[in-house]
Parts: structure tokens; C-alpha cells; sequence
């Protein structure tokens, strides 16, 4: 079997340094279509696209997810992890903002580990856990998991992990937000870290058994966080907490998503994200929590 459970299960990575500055927070709102249906003098696009923006310049909250990419790449140099990267989607992250804002500019560090390994029958789940933290200070800013399913690497008779849960309500969403994306837009997302090929290259798609290259899920993920940001924290992000989410189809790019919300709470949102143009759910069993 390619995926050694033994050796990967808990094997923890070198701690990884990287940093950002404004630029890198504008390319990644940029790369999530932020301005796409909206003036770009809207102070709801300017908030996340112009660093002298006042009253305040901020970080799309997802962005936490960002700087943790040169830490999974590793994932695939780890002894027992012999798995075909075009057979590797996506499907599921959580990410917790642990400071009160993520900060516009940082030198950071990253510690990781695989918590998890799953048997899902088709395939098998890898769960990595990291947790990065500012240089200078040790104060940790955010923490991710990142649930990534083996397609065909499954039924080696593994636990299955936990249940999915955060199921809708059976009732009209509390809100809805559109979310269009441009034709363009995996090109630009890809920028800010993921470098997939099955993003944006035709042939590396087909090899991967899809039928044309799909947005990414973090993509997806990242505007799903928004629209939570515009309907239930008055377009304030440093609101946002957390976000749970579990990918159930593809994103093609030029779509549009449409992000339902039911409150549970004042601080507890229940999310499901779906495509205007067709008949799919491509986020589901998710949760969002907020400040009050």
C-alpha cells in the first residue's frame, strides 16, 4: 500500500519560517475575486486591497490558511507517503484565528504534524495539523487542519475518522451572499501559494481524471469566510474566529457561489455553499464561529 500508516500517522515536520507582507494580503483578496461585483473605491474592497485605507487595512481572515503551504508540500517527501499528487484532492480545513487580528505584515513560524490518517473506502484521509506562530514574539496567530483525501489509496481497514455533523438546518438559510468568480480566477489564486497544476493546465487535469482544470477549494473556502465577514460581522473582519469546512464538489472558474447561513447562536454559524449556474453543493457540514 503507498501510505505507510505506521510511519506517516504522527510524524511531525521540520519547523518551517516564512512571512508576508501587504502585497501578499492584496494578491490573496485579489485572488479570492474580492472587487469582482463591487466598485473598487467600495470601502468593503478597498479594506482588503489598499494598505492606506482608512479606518483600517485588513487581511481577508482566511488568510491564515496561506502560509502554511511550503509546510505541506512537505508531505510528500515524508517515508511511507508514496502517493501520485494528481490523485490528491482536497476535502476538508478548519482554520482558528488565535491572535485578535492577523497581521497585515509578519516574519512567522510554522510547526506541523499528521494527526490523522483515515480509511474513507475510495480513498484515505490525511489530516495535517499546524500551528503558526510570530517570529519575533512566539504568540501563535492561527492554527489550521488540513484534510487532504487520497483518491484510490483507501480500504486498508483504518479507522474512519470523526462524523461530518454541522448539518443544516431544515429550514430558509438567515442569509445568502453571491459570490460570482472571474474566468481567471485559478490563475490568479494560484499566486498566492498553491501551484497545483491541476488548477490551470489542461493535460495535468485529464491525468488527474478530471475534465477541465477546477478553481481550488481554498478558493472557494476563502469566499465562503467573506460572504460569513459581509452578512453576519457588519463587513468586520476582525470579527472572524473560526471556520470548519468540508469540500464536497468542484468550483469551475467563472461560477458563482452562493453561501447560505443559518445562526445557531450569536457567535455559532452553520454554512453551506452551492453554484448559481448548476445543481451542486460544494461546501457543506461547515461552521463558522465570530465574535459577538
Amino acid at each position: 500500500m503507498p501510505i505507510d500508516v505506521d510511519a506517516v500517522a504522527g510524524k511531525e515536520f521540520e519547523p518551517a519560517e516564512g512571512g508576508w507582507v501587504e502585497k501578499d494580503v492584496i494578491l490573496y483578496a485579489l485572488g479570492l475575486g474580492v472587487g469582482v461585483d463591487a466598485p473598487a473605491t467600495d470601502p468593503a474592497v478597498l479594506q482588503y486591497t489598499y494598505e492606506g485605507f482608512k479606518p483600517g487595512f485588513h487581511a481577508v481572515p482566511t488568510f491564515g490558511v496561506i502560509p502554511v503551504f511550503s509546510t505541506l508540500y512537505g508531505t510528500f517527501s515524508i517515508p511511507g507517503f508514496d502517493v501520485d499528487p494528481m490523485m490528491i484532492l482536497h476535502g476538508e480545513q478548519s482554520l482558528d484565528v488565535l491572535c485578535d487580528e492577523i497581521p497585515t505584515k509578519a516574519n512567522v513560524v510554522t510547526r506541523a504534524k499528521i494527526s490523522g490518517v483515515y480509511d474513507k473506502g475510495k480513498g484515505a484521509l490525511i489530516v495535517v495539523e499546524a500551528t503558526t506562530a510570530d517570529k519575533e514574539t512566539g504568540k501563535d496567530l492561527f492554527r489550521n487542519e488540513f484534510g487532504i483525501f487520497a483518491r484510490g489509496e483507501g480500504g486498508f481497514g483504518g479507522e474512519s475518522g470523526p462524523p461530518a455533523g454541522n448539518v443544516a438546518p431544515d429550514r430558509a438559510p438567515d442569509a445568502s451572499v453571491e459570490t460570482p468568480t472571474r474566468l481567471d480566477q485559478a490563475v490568479l489564486y494560484r499566486l498566492s501559494g498553491d501551484w497545483n497544476p491541476l488548477h490551470v493546465d489542461p493535460e495535468w487535469t485529464q491525468f488527474g481524471g478530471l475534465d477541465r482544470p477546477i478553481l481550488h477549494g481554498l478558493c472557494t473556502f476563502g469566499n465562503v469566510g467573506r460572504a460569513v465577514v459581509a452578512a453576519m460581522c457588519d463587513n468586520d473582519p476582525t470579527r472572524f474566529r473560526s471556520i470548519k469546512a468540508r469540500f464536497s464538489a468542484s468550483v469551475m472558474p467563472g461560477e458563482t457561489i452562493i453561501t447560505d447561513m443559518w445562526k445557531e447562536s450569536d457567535t455559532d454559524i452553520i454554512v453551506s455553499a452551492r453554484l448559481k449556474e448548476r445543481d451542486a453543493v460544494v461546501v457543506k457540514n461547515s461552521r463558522v464561529t465570530i465574535s459577538a
